[in-house]
């Protein structure tokens, strides 16, 4: 009985190891699935009923960076810098100012200076999410669809005329509009506006079209996120991270589109409200139609493994002389649960804790509520550590128990299998007659370990997958939770507690057992020495609090029982 918590253990061990491959990023090139390359013209879009998927991807691939005609406006607030297209009021090279690639750790610096040598260099540039350049294209495309017999409208390869070439949002602004015109010779005009709010990563889209033309006018909008293949291949091996599409409706609520299901076959659903979205780690994009209204939501693959998903609108119809307006939000930006949650429904859902969201989504509540009172995310992690222990105290005070009784019997058990030796079955009779004698159950010390792995597991989600954690100062050399730790100290600094941990455990008694237990420590040293430092602090934490706990529990509760039993 005693194998019992070498198994768990041994579980435990195979369960980070099976964490750890399915997260080594196994993207190698993927064979490419075949698109034909025939170019769809723009103007066929009038005898389509819906809009087939954004047609006219084929060879305007190049489309910002070769079209001089193009003018480009550049626009700045406190948390973008971006540039709209004038063909069709595409957002594109879009950098979010407050989330930079890179953070350099002043200790390293330091230590670095201290030897004579110049410290490797950072990329302090901010997270680029649309861009323009073919190899990582990315772009949010928008536009408006006549109807059957409608005028055409401006799709997403309208040009569009704008006043000015740039803005930039001043001190003291709130909001920033981006107003851009487009009409033809009938008399159909239509203003397109983006808007952008002081600290928001939500972004408003109007479509004002104004109907001066001879009769009535209906069309619908659409919206649209274009983007090359993308995996989240940079950083660390052992975070394996979703990138793809996502869609949300209101039948089937979060549904993950992967791009290889995009390239299978085409999605097609309707929905009230929902949104559509590519995701990666810690940032997303979202086209968001108004929630009132029915969308419908399609996904295409195009030429040069491009892969669109969007949404369009039932066709509006406009009266001449009349006016209609179409809206849409837009999300991009880090997954920041709070204002994904005020922005759409299940937009916090892009944060993915995977299958063990029940337990992870409490713990990211904790961590945040801690951290609005200490300011600190590695305090918050220290905090939630504790709460989790207290929570678990009675498991453990009764597992320490049973690990007391047995380590005093633990003598006798080994004069018991001296005295068998060979014989298995004797040796096992008498071993449960005395733990029966003793009141002493193999099993008390193995439950409260089963119980805190889904805890443990849904933590490291939780710290793997929260933006906030991302670039998040701790204290002294640890400038970031989401890395590893620069000088390795925290590491040997968790093989040390769990060696006097061990130490504090009774040695099993089979010899074998006890050689593979004194690894452990290295063992795990060596498999922490590449973890984000925020979870080797939340291990570590958890192991000093068990080792107080066990000290605790040992001279008080233990000594109080003796002392009841005399």
């Amino acid at each position: 009985m005693d194998n019992i918590r070498f198994l768990l253990i041994m579980a435990m061990l195979m369960i980070s190891y099976m964490l750890w491959e399915s997260w080594q990023i196994d993207y190698g090139p993927k064979p490419q699935a075949f698109i034909s390359d025939t170019p769809v013209v723009a103007g066929d879009m009038t005898q389509q009923p819906a809009v087939n998927s954004d047609q006219t991807e084929a060879g305007l691939q190049q489309q910002v960076v070769a079209s001089s005609k193009n003018k480009i406006i550049t626009v700045k607030t406190d948390v973008f810098a971006l540039v709209i297209d004038t063909e069709g009021g595409t957002l594109c090279n879009l950098d979010l100012l407050k989330y930079p690639h890179e953070k350099v750790n002043t200790y390293v610096q330091k230590a670095y200076a201290l030897i004579g040598m110049q410290a490797p260099e950072k990329d302090l540039s901010p997270i680029r999410l649309f861009d323009c350049s073919p190899e990582k294209e990315f772009l949010a495309q928008s536009g408006l669809v006549g109807g059957q017999n409608s005028a055409i409208a401006p799709d997403h390869h309208a040009i569009y005329h704008s006043e000015k070439t740039s803005y930039e949002m001043q001190e003291g602004q709130d909001t920033l509009s981006i107003p851009m015109t487009w009409t033809n010779a009938e008399g159909l005009s239509i203003t397109k506006t983006f808007t952008f709010k002081r600290g928001s990563y939500v972004v408003d889209l109007e479509h004002k079209v104004n109907n001066q033309s001879a009769k009535p006018w209906s069309g619908r909008q659409y919206n649209q996120l274009l983007r090359v293949e993308h995996s989240d291949s940079n950083g660390n091996n052992f975070i394996r991270t979703y990138s793809g599409g996502v869609v949300y409706t209101e039948k089937d609520k979060y549904q993950k589109v992967k791009f290889d299901d995009i390239a299978d076959s085409n999605l097609d659903v309707t929905s009230k409200g929902g949104w559509s979205a590519f995701i990666q780690h810690y940032f997303a994009s979202a086209w968001i139609p108004p929630a009132d209204q029915e969308n419908h939501f399609y996904t295409k693959a195009l030429n040069n493994g491009r892969f669109v998903i969007g949404s369009y609108s039932q066709d509006v119809s406009i009266p001449s002389n009349g006016e209609g307006l179409f809206n849409a939000k837009m999300f991009v930006g880090p997954k920041i649960q709070p204002i994904m949650e005020a922005t759409a429904p299940g937009l916090e859902l892009t944060v993915d804790y995977s299958w063990l969201t029940i337990i992870a989504k409490p713990i990211y509540w904790l961590l945040n509520k801690i951290f609005s009172y200490v300011g600190n995310w590695g305090v918050a992690i220290l905090g939630v550590t504790f709460l989790i222990k207290a929570t678990f105290f009675k498991l453990s005070k009764a597992s320490f128990q049973s690990m007391a009784k047995m380590r005093k019997i633990q003598p006798r058990l080994k004069e018991m299998k001296e005295r068998y030796g060979e014989d298995r079955q004797k040796f096992n009779t008498e071993m449960m007659a005395m733990y029966k004698r003793e009141k002493v159950n193999p099993l008390g010390g193995c439950l409260p370990m089963l119980v805190q792995i889904p805890v443990f597991i849904s933590l490291y989600w939780v710290l793997i997958e929260t933006v906030e954690l991302r670039q998040a100062d701790f204290m002294l050399w640890i400038q970031d939770l989401s890395a590893q730790d620069p000088f390795y100290l925290l590491p040997i600094l968790y093989g040390i507690t769990m060696k006097i941990q061990q130490s504090l455990n009774p040695a099993p008694i089979d010899p074998l057992q006890a050689q593979v237990m004194k690894m452990f420590p290295i063992v795990f040293t060596v498999f922490f020495l590449f973890f984000p430092s925020g979870l080797v602090v939340y291990w570590i934490c958890n192991n000093t609090l068990s080792i107080i706990q066990q000290w605790y529990i040992t001279k008080h509760v233990l000594a109080e029982d003796a002392h009841h039993h005399h």
